[in-house]
């Protein structure tokens, strides 16, 4: 029996089984089965060649965006104008065949833009080349799911499924679970929330399907067998979204007003370029990118070519390091211009956190 037959067998199972209190147990083991088998269906198998081409696209510039979507949803088209690169445009389905880069700068960042081949149902189980899109999107700091206003938005589902299929979370943070083996004490089992998915019982089933007999779990929030089961395999990838729907010129206003409600979305027209400050104002936001200045000694600060990072806990060293990895070993101190800085100029050690537009000058040992 093939592993896509397992899966389907194990999902059948699921779907006519009641859940409640005494089928919690069984449908624990039966979602941790189910998590192993798609692992090894998406794991790639080494084989020694080279990348298939056209996905073995090089990682450049502060942040990379991948555009997900069926095929003929306009893809191509947002990323031609969007960066001027010609990306085959046509009026039937699978044009793109392969990944075709582009790149934007805004706010001073370089952004890198990927047109993926448009997916179908059932990519994550390798149909129409969707392990080898789905296998870029994993790298990408945010995800651009393209969709066709005009059809129905259970294609929005569809690929929502493709992609959490392929260990992709989309707009979610990793579940506050504290979970680490050890060789011997059995499972010691705490809680400092209420939980109301789980209970010990499935917990120990879940990790008895893991063949783990021996381990500290703690939840710190009220986590589903899925989120605890995502811990266990250690390989999901959390990365921001936003639905992009396209071809706005070919509906009302009143509808137009409501898709503007749902969440995480832009309305655009690739076609007509309507929409587009606030499609790039919403990547900003969703990016979390903070700009640096650098000021020389004795000049003016360079306002022109920021150092672009992640925002979430960004400190002197990781500007440094993304300058040049060997400034840091030359470090002395720094003064700190901005709304990091409780005075102008603060100096500062290494560890000091940093505000998007702050200004730093580098102090390096004698």
């Amino acid at each position: 029996m093939s592993i896509i037959q397992k899966i389907a067998e194990i999902e059948a199972e699921m779907a006519r089984t009641q859940k409640n209190k005494n089928t919690a147990y069984h449908l624990g083991m039966l979602k941790a089965r189910l998590a192993k088998l798609k692992r090894e269906l998406i794991t790639p198998k080494s084989s020694g060649g080279a990348t298939e081409a056209g996905f073995d696209v090089a990682k450049t510039g502060d942040a990379r965006i991948g555009f997900v979507g069926f095929p003929s949803v306009g893809k191509s088209t947002l990323l031609t104008n969007l960066a001027g690169v010609y990306s085959e445009v046509a009026a039937y389905e699978f044009t793109t065949l392969t990944t075709v880069p582009g790149v934007i700068r805004f706010k001073g960042a370089k952004i890198q833009l990927l047109d993926l081949p448009g997916i179908i149902e059932g990519a994550k189980d390798g149909k129409g080349r969707g392990k080898q899109v789905i296998a870029v999107a994993r790298t990408c700091n945010l995800i651009l799911i393209v969709l066709d206003v005009l059809k129905p938005l259970g294609h929005k589902q569809i690929i929502e499924h493709e992609l959490e299929g392929f260990g992709i979370r989309l707009n979610k943070k990793p579940p506050s679970i504290y979970f680490k083996r050890k060789e011997k004490g059995g499972i010691n089992f705490n809680a400092t929330v209420t939980l109301t998915h789980l209970d010990q019982d499935t917990v120990k089933a879940i990790l008895s399907e893991y063949k783990i007999h021996n381990a500290d779990v703690t939840f710190k929030c009220d986590a589903t067998e899925d989120d605890f089961i995502d811990v266990i395999e250690a390989n999901r990838i959390y990365i921001p979204c936003i639905y992009v729907l396209n071809k706005i010129d070919q509906i009302s206003i009143q509808e137009l007003d409501i898709i503007y409600k749902i969440p995480h979305c832009v309305p655009i027209s690739a076609h007509n370029k309507w929409n587009f400050d606030d499609l790039l104002e919403k990547i900003w936001d969703y990016l979390d990118l903070i700009r640096i200045y650098t000021k020389p000694k004795g000049q003016l600060p360079d306002y022109s070519a920021p150092v672009v990072l992640p925002s979430e806990n960004c400190t002197i060293e990781d500007f440094c390091n993304k300058i040049h990895k060997t400034i840091i070993k030359e470090f002395k101190y720094a003064l700190v211009w901005g709304t990091s800085a409780k005075h102008a100029p603060q100096n500062c050690g290494k560890d000091h956190p940093l505000n998007d537009e702050d200004v730093i000058q580098i102090i390096k040992k004698v």
